[in-house]
């Protein structure tokens, strides 16, 4: 409603150029959804409200839309950082790789790239959302496989004492597509940090493995 109040008011002071800022008021019922233009308190009826006015409304309209949709878009995404996520392949370039997630897009650059990962276009990636920056043209989700953290939140997944906080991940290090080493604790004596992790006959790792190639 707000996006259509300033999309009108706009159509007016294109229509009538000379008016003073504040000439126009707009007014939309919210249950009938009937539109005034008032000046000076009265309504305005007048036949410059044309195809001009009109394309101008819609014009600011569209515009209002896609800032609220990439309003929507960030505010998604900032809440995730830190976070894994899941998208498609939608093109593999020379310095990064383009995650399709539906709404947007998310950018793996090379630097952020294990050296064993070889992803093609329409593969499925799981990464780390490094930073969602706000730019002029939407959200740029940065991602990383490369990050401790990532591996950190596997763990987090596939082991439930550490979901649960009974085994804590203390410190994180990680030599990418080599090793990684993690340094685990427990606030229960009875159960065995290391091999929670491990998982039987190493199945919780050998998962996390998998996952990092």
């Amino acid at each position: 409603v707000e996006a259509l109040r300033h999309a009108l008011i706009s159509a007016c002071r294109k229509s009538f150029p000379a008016a003073p800022e504040d000439a126009f008021e707009v007014q939309i019922d919210p249950n009938t959804f009937r539109i005034k233009v008032l000046s000076e308190g009265k309504e305005v009826d007048d036949p410059r409200f044309g195809r001009i006015a009109a394309q101008t409304a819609k014009q600011v309209i569209i515009q209002k839309l896609r800032e609220a949709e990439r309003d929507s878009i960030y505010s998604e995404f900032s809440h995730k950082q830190g976070d894994i996520v899941s998208g498609n392949v939608h093109r593999v370039e020379k310095k990064a790789i383009i995650i399709d997630f539906g709404k947007t897009e998310g950018i793996l650059p090379a630097r952020e790239q294990s050296p064993v990962d070889g992803f093609k276009q329409g593969e499925v990636v799981r990464a780390y959302v490094l930073e969602v920056k706000k730019t002029p043209k939407g959200p740029e989700v940065i991602l990383s496989r490369t990050h401790p953290d990532l591996v950190a939140k596997f763990f987090e997944m596939e082991v439930p004492e550490i979901h649960d906080g009974v085994v804590q991940i203390k410190a994180a290090a990680r030599e990418a597509g080599s090793r990684t080493k993690i340094a685990v604790t427990s606030s229960d004596e009875k159960i065995d940090c290391v091999g929670s992790c491990v998982g039987v006959r190493g199945q919780r790792v050998k998962n996390i493995v998998r996952e990092l190639n």
